[in-house]
This record gives structure tokens, C-alpha cells and sequence, in this order.
């Protein structure tokens, strides 16, 4: 089998291994004591659906999809996660640049994957994980008032991004894989949040964003913007 077609397998992300065999045996337990436990089958084939069902949303949920950016990223900010844009605007950043930053926001659903890639090549400069609320992913004080953590990076030509892990009133943990003074690339995995979040990335003003509001994003793949 060739590389390309290596590439373009999909397999189920390491966050989600011990849930689903925990699921898989537990719903096993379940649809096996109804089945011996009742004269009457129906309820048994009504349950064994709805268990299927949930089990293969789960099974997707915690799918993996393989992929390389493979075009030249200098300069380059790709979406680190899968979703949906949005919000793309001017604010005030307060943890870690004390000054006005262009935000590019990514709300992941439920349906999307939920790894989180490295939007740009470069060294961590800075990880943070901050305890806090658990609002609506798409509520604009979900960035600075949920459960987060903070992820900065600095690109080899000296400027500093950063991105941020929010949880969302489904999403309860957020997993960062990010270490200070390692050097990350934008085809590594940055972390995982489990069940429906949102990811924000602030970017120099000035910075081309070449994406818009409402759009679609792949991470790794879609570029959100390029720097200056």
C-alpha cells in the first residue's frame, strides 16, 4: 500500500481507547442481562438499537483522521481543529500580550473530530491550563471565563501565537500534549478536547486571514491565516 493511501486511513484517537472499551463492555452487560432477564423481546431489539447507535456515534467521535499539511509553512497558520468559524475580530488579549490581538475562533460540534493540531511551526513558549466555568463554547466570555488552557507559540521567524483549548458546557476535559521548549510542527497533535469545544487562536494585527466567517475549517489542512 503506498504512502498517499496510508495517509487517507482514519484510526481512533488514544484519548478515546479506554472509554470505548469501558462503553463496549458495560452496554454488553446491559443489553445481555435484558435479553436473558425478560420473556418479552422487544424492549430488548428497542435497546440494542438505541446501544448501537450511541456506540457508534462514540466510535466517531473518537475517530482520528491521518494527515499532513504538506505545502510549505513558512508564515502559514492552519486551523488546529475541525469545525466551524465563528468569530474573527479585533480584542483585547489580557493573560499573556497585555494588548490588541486579531482573533480567529473555531467551534468544533459534537460530530466533528476533536484532536487539536499546532497551528504554526515553532517552539512553546508558554503552557497554562486554567480551571473555570463551563458555558456554551459560543459565547464570547466562554474564552476568558471557561474551563482553557493556553498554548503559546513562537514561529521560527520570531512571532508569537496563541491558541487556546476551551471547554464548553458538554466538553468537560481538555487534554494538551504541548511542553514548554519543545519544538512543535503544524503536523503534531496539540491536545484533544472530548465532546463538543472550541479553539481560539490570536494572530498579530496585521495579519492576512484568509478565511471568513460562517466557513467550514479541516485542521491541519484548511490555512486561517498568514503572517506578515
Amino acid at each position: 500500500m503506498s504512502r498517499i493511501k496510508k495517509l487517507k486511513k482514519i484510526r481512533l484517537h488514544r484519548e478515546g481507547t479506554n472509554i470505548l472499551i469501558v462503553s463496549f463492555l458495560l452496554l454488553l452487560f446491559l443489553n445481555a442481562a435484558l435479553y436473558w432477564g425478560i420473556d418479552c423481546k422487544l424492549p430488548f431489539y428497542v435497546f440494542a438499537t438505541i446501544s448501537a447507535v450511541l456506540y457508534l456515534l462514540m466510535v466517531n467521535f473518537f475517530r482520528c483522521p491521518i494527515r499532513l499539511f504538506g505545502k510549505d509553512t513558512e508564515k502559514i497558520v492552519v486551523a488546529p481543529a475541525d469545525g466551524k468559524i465563528v468569530v474573527i475580530e479585533e480584542v483585547d488579549e489580557h493573560e499573556y500580550f497585555h494588548d490588541r490581538r486579531l482573533m480567529v475562533s473555531i467551534f468544533m460540534s459534537v460530530v466533528n473530530v476533536h484532536a487539536n493540531w499546532y497551528p504554526v511551526d515553532g517552539t512553546v513558549k508558554k503552557v497554562v491550563h486554567h480551571k473555570g466555568n463551563f458555558m456554551k463554547a459560543w459565547l464570547p466570555k466562554a474564552s476568558t471565563e471557561n474551563e482553557r488552557s493556553t498554548i503559546v507559540i513562537e514561529t521560527p521567524e520570531g512571532t508569537e501565537i496563541l491558541t487556546r483549548q476551551i471547554a464548553g458546557a458538554v466538553a468537560r476535559r481538555i487534554v494538551t500534549y504541548a511542553e514548554v521548549g519543545e519544538e512543535c510542527y503544524i503536523d503534531e497533535h496539540m491536545g484533544f478536547i472530548k465532546f463538543g469545544s472550541r479553539v481560539d487562536v490570536y494572530l498579530p494585527l496585521g495579519t492576512e486571514i484568509c478565511v471568513s466567517m460562517g466557513q467550514l475549517t479541516t485542521g491541519n489542512q484548511t490555512v486561517i491565516a498568514k503572517l506578515r
